[in-house]
């Protein structure tokens, strides 16, 4: 007896391969892609994420409220190091003015700010290469102020 070969099963054959191909060439295009991107990663970040002196920068700080309640919170700001603080310029910030949470909510907060030029000038923080912006977001209590930077 003779085998015979199905029309039908060698076309469909050849359509898988060529769908196979198609997707290896997606699948090695991507991983290239990956690729290419962590090696920009690094300056990209520099650009996007580090500020010189004297130019204006906006940040996003987020805040999440994983209760089932609204939450109201304040939030403050503190500058690593210490020396550093007083060349750190808000123009504008989420920070001592209170926020609702409503449950679950997760948001952005913007701040925009601006590191003195005259920070490259002083010998204390002369080997100083990172200044570290951090926020603490905390509940508000009923009739609780908080005594503002500056004001008496």
């Amino acid at each position: 007896m003779k085998s015979r070969r199905n029309p039908h099963t060698e076309s469909q054959q050849e359509e898988w391969r060529k769908r196979n191909k198609t997707v290896l060439t997606y699948i090695t295009a991507a991983g290239m892609g990956m690729i290419g991107i962590s090696y920009a990663a690094v300056p990209l970040y520099r650009l996007y994420c580090q500020v010189a002196p004297g130019k204006t920068a906006l940040a996003f700080y987020k805040a999440k409220n994983p209760t089932d309640k609204p939450v109201i919170g304040i939030s403050t700001y503190n500058v690593v190091p210490f020396e550093a603080g007083q060349y750190f310029n808000k123009m504008q910030c989420f920070c001592f003015a209170e926020q609702r949470l409503n449950p679950n909510e997760e948001v952005d907060m913007p701040v925009f700010f601006y590191i003195d030029p005259e920070f490259d000038e002083d010998p204390r923080i002369a080997r100083v290469d990172t200044i570290t912006l951090s926020y603490t977001f905390f509940e508000a209590k009923e009739g609780q102020k908080l005594p503002l930077p500056g004001y008496s």
